[in-house]
């Protein structure tokens, strides 16, 4: 009951804003519903400063109804699939993941960027967004300006990507009869779940594709996504290493918080409906919950947007901004040139 009296305004809301998103969507594929809740939920915050008794319901949505989004496409697609996809796409992974923190490297060095935020900016564009940077902070003791900071940055790029990514894909004549060699491009050169899934939803509706590059997109970004483990795992021993010195050894590294368990969801959703086709259950009943799983995606889209602070961004400094985009482009151009060179695209 505390629950319902906690979040139900603020979820009422996303949901108000995720209806007319949807069907505008469905009208107009290329621009997708995702991408239109982002861009309403920014705009309606322009005007909303003091959310009241909705905040909690928008923070709750952003989160949990995202996450409960991609455990829901988990049913319908085949393990075998999963793990196919999962090794095809790992070098571009590992390459992607690679460019970026280099580049943050260089530019913390080269532009004084505080070591925090090229650390968080890093991460978050390598790995998984804001997942990472919420996983990466108690790590390295980031404060909450910080914080704030590389989420701004990586959610302006992650907006960008959602838009402008499925035409690029059409501009640089990605195959439009199967989602492949664009879902792998949005799973690796995309760095937040939200915008990997938005991007992927859009060019699904421009080339009447269904749910496949949805699918591959979100195996890959969640192939991604375990980097967090190893990569907060280095981080706290590097911390550790420095602390030691003020004789404190402890490291804040915890698998639980470095671990999205929704990502164990989405397998044991997918081990389900393999067994399931194993025993010859049709995969179409599946379909509904796929097609909840794209509303809910668009509901939390217009969670993040309510969450967004566009002027607060733009007044917070141009050089993590610069950082981010540069860790963009990188990660963008080393995922092209790993697909072509792997004949992939």
């Amino acid at each position: 009951m505390n629950f319902i009296k906690k979040n139900f305004f603020g979820i009422f809301v996303c949901f108000l804003i995720a209806i007319p998103a949807w069907l505008l969507g469905k009208a107009f594929p290329v621009i997708g519903g995702p991408v239109i809740a982002i861009l309403a939920g920014m705009v309606i915050t322009l005007f909303w400063h003091e959310k009241g008794s909705a905040e909690s319901g928008i923070k709750w949505t952003s989160k949990i109804i995202l996450q409960t989004a991609v455990v829901l496409l988990g049913f319908g697609m085949n393990l075998g699939v999963i793990l196919q996809t999962g090794k095809q796409s790992l070098p571009i992974i590992i390459c992607t993941i690679s460019t970026s923190l280099i580049i943050a490297f260089i530019l913390h060095k080269v532009l004084h960027i505080p070591s925090n935020t090229a650390t968080l900016v890093g991460v978050g564009s390598s790995i998984c967004g804001g997942s990472a940077i919420a996983a990466t902070a108690p790590v390295i003791d980031a404060d909450d300006t910080e914080v704030a900071q590389a989420i701004s940055v990586i959610f302006l790029f992650n907006v960008i990507a959602a838009i402008c990514f499925p035409l690029l894909g059409s501009a640089m004549h990605f195959d439009t009869t199967s989602g492949e060699a664009f879902g792998i491009f949005a799973g690796t050169a995309i760095n937040d779940t939200s915008s990997v899934t938005a991007a992927a939803s859009t060019w699904d509706s421009m080339w009447n594709l269904g749910s496949e590059t949805l699918n591959t997109a979100v195996t890959v970004k969640l192939t991604r996504t375990l980097a967090i483990i190893p990569i907060t795992l280095v981080l706290s021993l590097i911390r550790a290493k420095k602390t030691s010195a003020d004789g404190s050894q402890e490291s804040s590294f915890s698998i639980k918080r470095a671990f999205p368990m929704f990502i164990l969801y989405f397998i044991i959703a997918a081990v389900i409906t393999t067994i399931c086709i194993q025993f010859g259950i049709d995969a179409g009943v599946f379909a509904p919950l796929k097609e909840l799983s794209k509303f809910f995606i668009i509901m939390a889209m217009a969670a993040i947007g309510l969450n967004s602070n566009v002027v607060k961004l733009v007044k917070s400094g141009g050089k993590p901004i610069l950082l981010g985009a540069c860790c963009w482009a990188g990660i963008t151009v080393v995922s092209l040139l790993m697909q072509h060179v792997m004949h992939i695209w």
